[in-house]
């Protein structure tokens, strides 16, 4: 079911590069409503902690279920890397929904719930999505997506972030296969047999093709956003000529990325 949340999510404009290549730029307008916060809060804290496991989990700390989130699950809120892992895992997640809701692909969600160290990000691409049938077809596709975030009103070094994004995608051409592999030995660990199967399929492109989509986004506050560095983004040495665009900004983001993070501990 898609999030209500994503009707937030608001096309804006496309802009066009120096080399012609076109960036959808989408504004998520926040709204003041519970229900729908309270939603959203859920859906983050799902991907670090199955309901069915937080009680299981917290036990041998003795803390109370928002304790363990704080202090346990979710990243610190004000050690550093804590806030800049907790915006990376906020707009991925974001980003997420997105690819899974928006653009419709089946989108694994495997990176959070087993973190040794809460306040570092996970290693490999950011997140993969694929499409494909009950037979394999070399129609069947696959997009992996680089994330970059700046979600500070106040580190202006970091606007740049859409052409970070596109520099890092590149490294995605190299640690796909990693990537499969964990997102695959993560689902046999949940039982989830079917959805590995599906992701096994993406495995062997040299046997099986299939299609590989490549796309960089960055998510922003609207202070760090800056329309005229979006012109210059170069994709000249990506690998994929192809590769698709994005960027979301959003007004006061980190204080609202927060905001979730602490509703997430407290929403029932």
């Amino acid at each position: 079911m898609k999030p209500q949340y994503l009707n937030w999510l608001i096309e804006e404009k496309k802009i066009t590069t120096l080399e012609g290549k076109h960036v959808i730029v989408y504004e998520l307008k926040l709204k003041n409503d519970e229900e729908i916060l309270d939603s959203w809060a859920k859906n983050l804290r799902e991907h670090y902690c199955a309901e069915s496991e937080i009680d299981i989990f917290r036990a041998g700390f003795g803390l109370e279920r928002d304790e363990y989130l704080r202090e346990i699950k979710f990243p610190d809120a004000h050690t550093p890397p804590g806030p800049s892992v907790r915006s990376g895992d906020f707009t991925e997640i974001l980003v997420a929904d997105y690819v899974q809701h928006i653009l419709n692909y089946i989108v694994p969600r495997t990176r959070y719930d087993r973190k040794v160290n809460r306040n570092s990000s996970t290693m490999g691409s950011d997140l993969i999505g694929y499409k494909c049938g009950e037979k394999i077809s070399a129609d069947d596709e696959m997009i992996v997506f680089e994330v970059k975030a700046t979600a500070s009103d106040v580190n202006p070094s970091s606007r740049a972030r859409l052409q970070k994004a596109v520099d890092d995608s590149n490294k995605d051409v190299l640690r796909l296969a990693e990537t499969l592999n964990a997102v695959f030995q993560r689902l046999i660990d949940r039982n989830d047999l079917e959805e590995a199967k599906r992701v096994q399929r993406f495995q062997n492109s040299s046997d099986s093709p299939y299609r590989k989509v490549y796309a960089a986004a960055a998510v922003q506050s609207n202070k760090s956003y800056a329309e005229d560095l979006l012109k210059t983004v170069s994709t000249l040495h990506h690998k994929d000529p192809d590769l698709n665009l994005i960027v979301i900004h959003c007004d006061k983001l980190m204080d609202f990325i927060h905001q979730i993070y602490g509703r997430a501990c407290e929403c029932k």
